[in-house]
């Protein structure tokens, strides 16, 4: 437990109904009782006035009061929710830093909720992808994770890995007793099973990323397809412009959009011409340069003209998976069927972003796109981070040694130490660690007040 008390804004900065202002630690109950006459009891809203220290009313508040360790940060802890406005919020904070709290870094509340054990580092991690979640799924993926999903499938694996590690340890630790035979099918088997477990969480990675920065999904097509239509239309107002002039969109354009549960992000691209001007070969290089990062491509095609073939770098990117053909200026085929026949294996949708004929039809089959980039869990949503995922593959290594030196019945010493580093990056995960360094670097990323 920390000696010191620290104040801090927990919400934004700016005008609203009501602010809250948050204190953690040891002098929490002393601070009410100064300020407030009295300590609240523990967890229950209180409605009272805040005094400074010269007796001065503040502000008429509502404070909660929670007695460690049943809190966020297992500390004591005030709350004070008062009126929004920002200089109210700032004198109410320089009155607590007066009677002796310190200001709180970024994320240093959450940081003594995991020192305190009141969470795990992945937990505590959850925390930022909680209040930063842009769709449902990275919202529900976060939920799942602080009520710690992604603990649970560690705590399994790290707990089979001990029990392989203490049987190989046996032979090394106690060489003169009468133990079982070496059993190495069992060994292999059990380091089988911890390693595809490994696997699948790192399978997810990709999810992952998804979730937090949105999947780029990128409109590609030859000048004047409708590219930009089609991005106004997703969008629901004018972001790009719109001109018959083939070559409108010099550049890329980028605009975030929830559809359904997913969270896209939406790049329109300059038209991949076959003979560019000098000003279009820039633009089309933006284009190659999205494109080689895209998730998810959306094709467009001018359905009343005959299908133009694809730079081949773009075209070797496009799966059935991965891409949707819009064929689109459905509204002037009238009864014709399309001019435009991209390709049978890629699955084709006819619209209009004129008229927005297909478009129901386009955002189901979008957001089935988008399902399928989930790596399936069970009953849990888990989508792991970077962090987790350098972990991850480092707990491979050392797992994917140890098989190999048990197949060439390498030096058991040997095979315990890999056992061990995979032991080691698997703890990392939930914070069974003590790195003060890669501690400072994660909470750093945290706002003032959490």
């Amino acid at each position: 437990m920390s000696t010191e008390t620290i104040a801090a804004l927990a919400t934004p900065v700016g005008t609203a109904a009501l602010a809250v202002v948050r204190a953690s630690g040891p002098d929490c109950a002393r601070l009410a009782a100064a300020i407030f006459g009295s300590t609240p009891h523990p967890r229950i809203a209180t409605y009272t006035d805040y005094r400074d220290t010269g007796g001065q009313r503040l502000d008429d508040v509502v404070v909660t009061y929670y007695a460690g360790p049943r809190s966020y940060t297992g500390e004591d802890i005030l709350e004070i929710s008062c009126h929004g406005n920002p200089f109210i919020a700032q004198v109410i904070v320089q009155d607590l830093l007066n009677r002796g709290c310190r200001a709180a870094e970024a994320g240093e509340f959450t940081r003594r909720a995991f020192l305190n054990g009141r969470m795990d580092l992945s937990q505590a991690e959850a925390v930022m992808d909680l209040i930063h979640a842009r769709s449902e799924r990275a919202l529900a993926a976060a939920n799942q994770q602080l009520r710690g999903s992604l603990g649970r499938h560690m705590q399994t694996l790290t707990e089979d890995l001990l029990l392989v590690l203490a049987r190989v340890e046996a032979y090394i630790d106690f060489p003169d007793e009468e133990l079982p035979p070496e059993d190495s099918c069992i060994v292999r088997d059990e380091l089988t099973r911890v390693l595809r477990g490994t696997e699948r969480l790192l399978a997810t990675h990709r999810y992952g990323e998804l979730l937090r920065d949105g999947i780029k999904t990128v409109i590609i097509g030859e000048p004047n397809a409708g590219k930009s239509s089609l991005l106004n239309r997703l969008v629901g107002h004018d972001r790009a412009l719109v001109s018959p002039e083939p070559g409108t969109t010099r550049d890329f354009i980028e605009e975030r959009l929830i559809l359904g549960p997913h969270c896209l992000r939406l790049i329109d691209t300059a038209g991949l011409n076959a003979a560019p001007a000098a000003l279009e070969k820039l633009g089309m290089a933006k284009t190659m340069e999205r494109a080689a990062e895209a998730d998810l491509f959306l094709w467009v095609v001018d359905a009343t003209l005959p299908c133009p073939p694809l730079p081949t770098e773009v075209s070797a990117r496009l799966t059935p998976t991965n891409t949707l053909v819009l064929l689109n200026k459905h509204d002037l085929l009238e009864d014709r069927l399309p001019v435009a026949q991209p390709t049978v294996t890629l699955p084709c949708l006819p619209v209009s972003a004129i008229t927005g004929t297909g478009f129901d039809a386009l955002t189901a089959a979008i957001i089935r796109h988008a399902d399928a980039f989930r790596q399936d869990q069970g009953e849990d949503l888990i989508a792991i981070n970077s962090r987790h995922a350098d972990a991850l593959r480092r707990a491979r290594e050392g797992l994917e040694s140890s098989l190999a030196k048990l197949t060439n019945n390498g030096p058991v010493e040997l095979l315990a130490s890999d056992l061990r580093s995979a032991l080691d990056a698997l703890g990392e995960i939930a914070g069974k660690i003590d790195n003060e360094r890669m501690l400072d670097h994660l909470f750093k990323t945290f706002c003032i007040g959490k």
